[in-house]
């Protein structure tokens, strides 16, 4: 990937990391672009995106059976994630997500 395509991409690969919104944003900003560090980063917040729903689910669920509320601080992952994800973009890197990055890659 050349420089060029990064620098066009890096403000489309920042918004793609706010929740849904951000990522339909941005995904329509590249739609008509094709720019690959964009498509790179829409498709990393998109797992951010899954990921957040499926741990809030499991969270309230274990936070109701167990009755431990500590447990609520784990909502807070996508957010560290969510960092990695912008400084990556900013930085014009396509390096994965811990954990979640390379699921659904080729």
């Amino acid at each position: 990937m050349d420089q060029n395509t990064i620098d066009e991409g890096k403000t489309m690969g920042i918004i793609a990391y706010i929740f849904g919104l951000g990522t339909l944003i941005a995904w329509f900003m590249n739609k008509d672009k094709n720019n690959a560090f964009a498509a790179y980063h829409i498709r990393q917040g998109v797992k951010l995106f899954i990921l957040t729903f499926v741990i809030y689910i499991v969270v309230n669920i274990l936070i109701r059976t167990t009755h431990i509320w500590s447990l609520s601080y784990l909502q807070y992952i996508p957010l560290i994630f969510i960092v990695l994800g912008v400084m990556n973009a900013n930085n014009g890197k396509t390096e994965p997500l811990p954990v979640i990055g390379t699921i659904g890659d080729k």
